[in-house]
């Protein structure tokens, strides 16, 4: 196969990958979240219960991963087609994680950094703070 079709098969798998553990952590935190819920699922008998039991719904949803970004770029001068990106995924109180692929030549890498309050403890690259600030819209 040519270096452009293994190239973009490459990123189409690392894009897959991206997305399996973007879904995995989704699971999860429902995992999790459901585990807490089965033992409050009986009818609550009045409704002040009901409104109690909303209220810990409202709370299980800030949780959720919700809020994502994608920022494309070329990561080297001398390569064109936004090829690298920088994907966000946060909840609503911005902890979650940026996945970063940066696309070259001859290879690709990816990098897994976590997001604690909208930042990171670890360095961001431009465009991964581009991500996290786009996902906090």
């Amino acid at each position: 196969m040519s270096e452009p079709v293994l190239g973009a098969v490459g990123l189409l798998a690392l894009v897959l990958s991206a997305v399996a553990t973007v879904v995995a952590v989704v699971a999860l935190r429902r995992t999790a979240a459901g585990n807490r819920r089965r033992v409050r699922r009986a009818v609550p008998p009045d409704l002040d219960a009901v409104a109690r039991a909303v209220s810990d719904l409202r709370v299980d949803a800030t949780r959720a991963l919700r809020h994502l970004a994608v920022v494309r770029y070329d990561a080297f001068g001398d390569m064109g087609g936004h090829l690298s990106w920088s994907l966000a995924v946060v909840d609503d109180e911005g902890d979650g994680v940026v996945l970063t692929a940066i696309h070259g030549r001859s290879d690709t890498r990816t990098y897994a950094k976590n997001v604690s309050d909208w930042s990171s403890s670890t360095q961001l690259s431009p465009e991964e703070s581009e991500a996290i600030a786009l996902a906090r819209r």
